[in-house]
């Protein structure tokens, strides 16, 4: 078996944007449309697709920013997007009056730049001005320009940022914390910002003054203001890998105060508390719980805390934000959200809670938008596989009211939501949800099995459009796999696949694809699976270690090669997560994970179809580009696609992510679908 070595034949395709290898690019490109675009089925199902992803009746999601609520808003007529805002009382309405603010379409066309829009920084609480981030058709790395809120438009001389990955916040209105690309030595290992500086308006950038340094080897600095009133203060930190960091407060005269929270654990302050979540045990209490200090008394060594939160075996926490009095607190149980009220109780150490609302079985309710600064008001989401959004708006105490639902975007009848459980390989039982026909013919069908197992992601119920159209409504069954990488049962469940140990995540999606086949919802030849990002690097080991149980894999913007992903791009921020390609002692380890260095031209694989962007700067175009080069070169059957713009999200418009998802659905019904199948059961 020839395997590649540390002699690599297709380091040129790393190059991204030379002249041979967007050469290259093109002829997989145009070999793949000739093989998925030139029929009747591509076109209308890419038409549905749009449709889906252009409808007016969306649910405008929003963010209040004072009397305001903010929303960014693509469709048909505004393909690049427009920022825009209007009040609760125009939002109420079935088609609210908007005020726009910036049209990021006629921005384009006036500057000659592809831009995306990447959000916008307001002014905490004037709620006056903002900064304004501008992506270069789709990646990381963006623009930062001032905005006056007042006046619609951007600031003459105001703070504006070169395309870089920047970290930047307001301290005051003349005045933000910046963390960019400054030269040499201004930047980390990982590509981020190492420093954090003080910039005052109408001074040089380069002139910032410097309030604090991270290691080259960190992932990235931070600072940031806490504005809320009468809790003004400063913070910077780094980010030392993926999950340890440092956190310090910065006194009035520069001096460091380090917040002395184990290097894993999450803290922030929050008024007059330290909120911290745990990663690893502390205190007496497990990972996974969330504590609340008083945070003067921390400082001074009281190591006390209030418990807001204990996991157990089948419970994680999910989230929690704030109201003004109250703290909201989102856990799951077995992949399927609840949400707690938790208030401090006047005399301090207890808290008392209560639920907010009811949720359907199997459905996710999400906190939308809080304001704690103001009031109690919150806006809620509730949606399942195939339950459409509806949006709820209440207060603490008082009743809700719906403000806006979502219609149906695909037929759902005769489709129903089941949770079974697989068992892995060392016995560990593993959740998963598949979406298909409840009542049918008895028998198989094309199945398609979706998985990311890293960086403790958690894949939760959700309603998809998209995957309505491009499968379930063609008879197909969706399936999530919950497996061990992920953040579905708390920090144990993403430290099971670590480093060395991620083929336990390997297994499990492994073991949920033999469950589908005995439970018979499908066969291997009508199984599919699909995966993006580090969810691609979990395709190629399918496609590496477990041929057998698939009939065709796509991998969107993958993570393949094992051994140079730390210097690729953002890939050095990942080594905390995999290894370090330069340590002989996860190197081996990371070779045996890595799917570009296990081809092999005596080993019989399912088609495979790689999806990535040349705009991608976080997972390196190279990793999809040079596989499917090895594959060519081994006789195995691959296409590749790669989106000139898009970033990592592989699309930065409608169009282009209707297009993009019409050749992977179209890829995958070919190869899964065998006329004159029956349905299957679940």
């Amino acid at each position: 078996m020839r395997c590649v070595t540390h002699d690599d034949p297709y380091l040129w395709l790393e190059d991204v944007e030379s002249e041979a290898a967007l050469a290259w690019v093109a002829e997989r490109n145009a070999e793949t449309a000739a093989e998925l675009t030139d029929d009747d089925g591509f076109v209308s199902l890419k038409e549905r697709l749009r449709d889906a992803l252009d409808a007016s009746d969306r649910i405008p999601y929003t963010t209040r920013r004072g009397a305001f609520l903010y929303n960014y808003w693509r469709d048909a007529g505004q393909v690049r997007g427009v920022w825009r805002r209007t009040t609760l009382e125009r939002y109420r309405k079935d088609e609210p009056e908007w005020e726009v603010l910036l049209d990021v379409d006629a921005l384009a066309e006036a500057e000659g730049v592809p831009w995306v829009w990447a959000g916008a920084r307001v002014r905490r609480p004037e709620d006056d001005l903002a900064l304004v981030c501008l992506s270069r058709d789709g990646g990381d790395a963006v623009e930062i320009r001032e905005f006056d809120l007042a006046a619609r438009s951007f600031v003459d001389g105001g703070f504006r940022v070169p395309e870089a990955k920047t970290r930047i916040g307001w301290i005051d209105a003349d005045t933000v914390f910046v963390g960019t690309d400054l030269g040499p030595g201004s930047l980390t290992d990982a590509g981020y910002p190492r420093t954090v500086r003080r910039w005052r308006r109408g001074t040089p950038l380069e002139e910032a003054a410097m309030v604090f340094e991270a290691e080259p080897s960190d992932v990235s600095a931070w600072g940031t203001r806490d504005t809320t009133p009468g809790f003004e203060r400063d913070f910077v930190g780094r980010a030392r890998d993926f999950y340890r960091s440092e956190m310090y407060l910065l006194s009035p005269d520069g001096g460091l105060v380090k917040i002395d929270v184990p290097e894993d654990a999450r803290a922030y302050a929050h008024r007059q508390y330290l909120i911290v979540t745990l990663k690893s045990a502390w205190l007496g209490q497990p990972a996974g719980s969330l504590l609340a200090f008083d945070f003067d008394a921390f400082l001074a060594g009281d190591r006390t805390p209030d418990v807001l939160f204990t996991p157990d075996e089948r419970t994680a926490l999910a989230g929690h934000c704030w109201t003004r009095h109250h703290l909201l607190l989102e856990a799951m149980r077995d992949v399927s959200t609840r949400i707690e009220v938790l208030t401090p109780t006047t005399g301090g150490g207890t808290w008392a809670r209560e639920p907010l609302t009811d949720v359907p079985p199997l459905s996710a309710v999400t906190v939308v938008d809080t304001d704690p600064d103001v009031s109690d008001e919150y806006f809620l989401d509730v949606s399942g596989f195939l339950q459409p959004s509806t949006l709820y708006r209440g207060r603490i105490g008082a009743e809700t009211e719906i403000l806006k639902q979502a219609p149906e975007r695909f037929d759902t009848a005769g489709l129903a939501v089941k949770q079974f459980f697989a068992t892995s390989r060392d016995g560990t039982h593993v959740p998963y949800f598949a979406i298909g026909p409840d009542r049918a013919l008895s028998g198989p069908g094309p199945a398609l099995l979706y998985g990311y197992g890293g960086f403790e992601v958690s894949l939760t119920p959700s309603y998809g459009s998209v995957r309505g159209r491009a499968w379930l409504e063609r008879g197909g069954t969706y399936v999530i796999a919950n497996i061990r990488g992920g953040g579905e049962y708390g920090p144990d469940w993403h430290r099971a696949a670590l480093r060395a140990d991620r083929p336990r995540a390997f297994e499990d999606f492994a073991a949920v694809a033999e469950d589908l086949v005995a439970r018979g919802i499908t066969t291997p030849a009508m199984l599919g699976a699909a995966g993006g990002s580090n969810g691609g690097l979990l395709m190629g080991a399918m496609l590496t270690r477990h041929p057998e149980l698939f009939g065709a894999i796509v991998a969107q913007v993958p993570l393949l090669d094992m051994l140079r992903f730390h210097r690729l791009l953002a890939g050095a921020s990942w080594i905390a997560e995999y290894g370090n390609p330069d340590d002989e002692a996860d190197r081996s380890h990371l070779r045996a994970l890595s799917p570009y260095h296990r081809l092999a031209a005596d080993r019989v694989y399912p088609p495979v179809l790689l999806m990535t962007s040349t705009r991608d700067d976080r997972v390196h175009p190279g990793h999809a580009r040079k596989t499917a080069a090895r594959l060519r070169e081994l006789g195995h059957r691959v296409l590749l696609h790669e989106n000139t713009g898009g970033g990592h999200a592989g699309a930065s418009d409608n169009e282009q992510a209707a297009h993009n998802n019409a050749l992977m659905h179209t890829f995958l019904w070919r190869h899964l679908a065998r006329s004159e199948e029956p349905a299957h059961i679940l």
